[in-house]
């Protein structure tokens, strides 16, 4: 009985290259996708938000009722996790005037919070250990918190800072690259540095998906924001279907 519990396999996939390259798709196709939304559509941001919570929450019960890792249903509520994360955020900067930096500093303690209650509830926030409700509760409140947090982050980047949709990439692209360096050359604690990984994916699928659909004058290629959508999200139904991810064991 306890050879079978160690080997139990939780609800969340290995954490693989295909991983982060599904990963940082679905993050660029939440900013796509949310302002497709909130701006193309003309709907807004608390209406957008509205939406994709609706679509978060369903999917989220789902995923938590669901028997065993399904990968469509696990990308499906990650997708939903990043398209609300852009409205909410945008929401929260904008239409409630806190601007980026006031934003990321709120959802980065909202952040360490979850992580904290979550680590003295159940003893750890590895990812392996997500098998049972609870732990699923605090992994998708977890997540929601870093998406929205990574756009803000993005969004702040890339305009306060002044550095550009592409200025704002490298910089988290070679953040990602010094992660997975530590990962390799160090012994530091490996789930420590998955959310470190896991979070600046969201900026950086913030900063490409605003490159990607923003006015050429504004540093952007213009390109529309639903084809741009769709091409996301082919690729990522295409990764899903050929790659064959399994589920993550529980104590690896």
């Amino acid at each position: 009985m306890n050879n079978t519990s160690e080997n139990t396999l939780s609800k969340v996939p290995e954490v693989t290259l295909i991983f982060w390259l599904i990963k940082i798709a679905a993050t660029t196709l939440g900013e796509t996708a949310g302002d497709a939304v909130s701006m193309s559509m003309n709907l807004g941001y608390l209406l957008g938000t509205a939406i994709f919570a609706a679509i978060f929450l369903v999917a989220v019960i789902a995923q938590i009722k669901a028997e065993g890792f399904h990968p469509f249903l696990y990308w499906t509520t990650i997708i939903a996790t990043t398209t609300v994360g852009t409205t909410l955020a945008d929401f929260a900067d904008r239409s409630l005037g806190i601007g980026y930096a006031g934003g990321s500093s709120l959802l980065f303690a909202l952040l360490i919070a979850s992580l904290a209650i979550w680590y003295r509830s159940l003893g750890s926030v590895s990812v392996d250990t997500v098998s049972s409700p609870k732990a699923e509760m605090f992994y998708w409140v977890t997540i929601m918190f870093s998406q929205t947090l990574g756009t803000a982050l993005g969004d702040w980047t890339a305009d306060t800072a002044g550095l550009g949709y592409g200025g704002g990439a490298i910089v988290f692209s070679a953040l990602l690259a010094l992660v997975a360096a530590v990962y390799y050359w160090t012994t530091l604690s490996r789930t420590l540095l998955f959310w470190s990984a896991f979070i600046l994916t969201r900026p950086l699928g913030a900063v490409v998906g605003d490159f990607l659909d923003k006015p050429v004058d504004s540093g952007g290629l213009a390109l529309s924001r639903y084809s741009a959508s769709a091409v996301l999200l082919v690729f990522i139904v295409l990764c899903i279907m050929f790659s064959r991810q399994s589920a993550a064991k529980k104590g690896h």
